[in-house]
């Protein structure tokens, strides 16, 4: 008989703690237990799905990451984990029209998001591209010199939230999902670092980190996210969240703030009265790919 997804998912997760468990077993007999060193291991060891944790467990080991950001760097950063707002569905829209190309949302988002500054592991990618093509092969994101150059239009492009996105459905143990106000979110203590997710996207939005972030102290952004810019580990996936530690509490993402031309906008699209709602209300708009359904929740537009 034919077993719903759900067992399946549930037995995929089982799975994998008894593997970690026989796998602690091990371990734990070479241990002597008793210190707070060796209860950090075990909680490491035993991670749960952030989905499955209660508001203690998340309030314990938000402090456990804080204590570990101040001994490793020196900077004591605060993590909070801003839950998604009732009625409200983010998206974003792009002028192409105003877009030249400067890239200040490039810089604003890797210091936003804590992203390592050894390697381009940018989330945003803005690519130059020939007026006349839509051909992304044809574009680069590492153009030099003043722009906007003449013949050229540029593309911005970062993670697009599809409400079909493919990277969910490929990952084989839950560790990125889709969030009620629209955001795909990643559980960097979950995810294994397959990269499945990464091949799925159609978009290049997923970066993979080799090493942890390598970030002066000075430049940290101590204010961080959970789910979004508190500095991941080695061997994870992230992208670009729409800087939901900010959004979700009324403010900008830091690309749109850091917009010299005016072609960025964010906001709900669920409330008539918001900016993003009168652009695709009223422009001439267009998402990158449509073809594949993913049903991006990034809208291009022209003036």
């Amino acid at each position: 008989m034919k077993r719903d997804r759900p067992t399946k998912l549930l037995e995929k997760r089982e799975s994998r703690r008894n593997f970690l468990k026989k796998s602690a077993a091990g371990v734990a007999a070479s241990l002597v237990s008793g210190c707070s060193q060796e209860n950090h291991f075990f909680e490491d060891f035993f991670k749960r799905h952030y989905k499955e944790l209660s508001a203690s467990d998340k309030e314990r080991i938000f402090r456990r990451i804080e204590e570990k950001a101040e001994r490793d760097i020196g900077v004591r950063p605060t993590i909070q984990d801003p839950q998604p707002i009732p009625g409200v569905k983010f998206v974003y829209t792009l002028s192409l029209s105003l877009c030249n190309g400067n890239r200040r949302c490039v810089e604003a988002c890797v210091r936003e998001n804590n992203q390592d500054r050894s390697t381009p592991i940018e989330y945003i990618r803005v690519l130059e591209m020939p007026i006349g093509s839509m051909n992304l092969e044809s574009g680069s994101s590492r153009y030099e010199g003043e722009v906007p150059k003449d013949g050229k239009f540029y593309l911005p492009m970062q993670c697009f939230q599809c409400d079909n996105p493919p990277c969910v459905k490929v990952c084989p143990i839950e560790a990125t999902w889709k969030e009620q106000d629209g955001i795909v979110a990643i559980d960097y203590d979950w995810c294994i670092g397959c990269r499945y997710c990464m091949a799925a996207c159609p978009y290049e939005a997923r970066r993979f980190n080799f090493s942890a972030p390598k970030i002066s102290p000075e430049e940290v952004n101590p204010n961080q996210g959970y789910l979004s810019n508190r500095l991941r580990p080695a061997g994870v996936v992230e992208k670009c969240h729409f800087c939901m530690h900010r959004t979700r509490v009324g403010k900008n993402p830091a690309c749109m703030e850091a917009c010299p031309t005016g072609a960025r906008n964010f906001g709900n699209i669920l409330d008539p009265s918001s900016e993003v709602f009168q652009i695709l209300k009223y422009k001439l708009v267009f998402v990158l790919k449509e073809e594949l359904n993913t049903i991006p929740s990034f809208y291009y537009y022209l003036d």
